[in-house]
């Protein structure tokens, strides 16, 4: 019962995050995120202002802020641990990705034993964040500080107990690379409006990373 309640705890979390991120994300695009104050976002949304602070502590994690680094790092551990790196960490950004715009489901391979309740962000609310933080200079500021944060959780993730320092050099190379190539992928599909399939955007852009590796 006690595992039923927090599960259930956890959902409405989720629900009022999700919610008071559309809010927010409607009113800067159509007021300006700079021109936007917190407490609108908070009188949208029908939250007080402390509420909204305690799910977002800063304006910034209204767009930013989400729960998938720690749910990237389980995926990438289930994944076979002899697969490629440059593979292993590609596929389950896919993966991930797929599940956070709701349009992938779990492999039957076992690799989503990270299989979860994950939130799903929508492809809709996923393209409006991302014109956003294309488009706000303080936005994308905070980006590059939540890429570092995912590519830490990876590292921590396939390093496991290992304190060898070369080891983690490698591990952070091939995150970075793969980061940087689903970022080029994000913003590619930003341009073109959301039309391609974003799954297979990054795809193509993880196969560059593969094809100079084997050259």
């Amino acid at each position: 019962m006690a595992d039923g309640a927090a599960s259930l705890r956890e959902r409405q979390r989720a629900q009022t995050q999700r919610l008071i991120q559309e809010h927010a994300v409607r009113l800067f695009l159509e007021r300006g995120y700079d021109q936007t104050t917190v407490s609108a976002v908070a009188a949208a949304a029908c939250v007080s202002p402390m509420t909204l602070y305690r799910h977002f502590p800063t304006k910034e994690d209204l767009v930013l802020r989400d729960e998938y680094d720690p749910l990237i790092a389980a995926r990438i551990a289930a994944r076979p641990a002899a697969e490629p790196l440059i593979r292993r960490i590609g596929n389950a950004l896919i993966e991930e990705l797929e599940v956070a715009i709701g349009t992938g489901l779990d492999d039957a391979d076992g690799s989503a034993a990270a299989g979860h309740d994950a939130p799903t962000v929508g492809r809709g609310l996923l393209l409006a964040r991302l014109q956003l933080v294309l488009s706000t200079p303080a936005l994308r500021a905070r980006r590059w500080d939540a890429q570092y944060a995912t590519q830490k959780a990876i590292v921590e993730a396939l390093r496991g107990d290992s304190p060898d320092p070369d080891l983690e050099f490698r591990l952070s190379v091939a995150t970075g690379a793969c980061l940087a190539a689903a970022s080029a992928a994000l913003f590619r599909w930003v341009a073109d409006e959301g039309r391609p399939d974003l799954a297979q955007l990054m795809t193509q852009a993880l196969a560059v990373i593969a094809d100079e590796q084997s050259r």
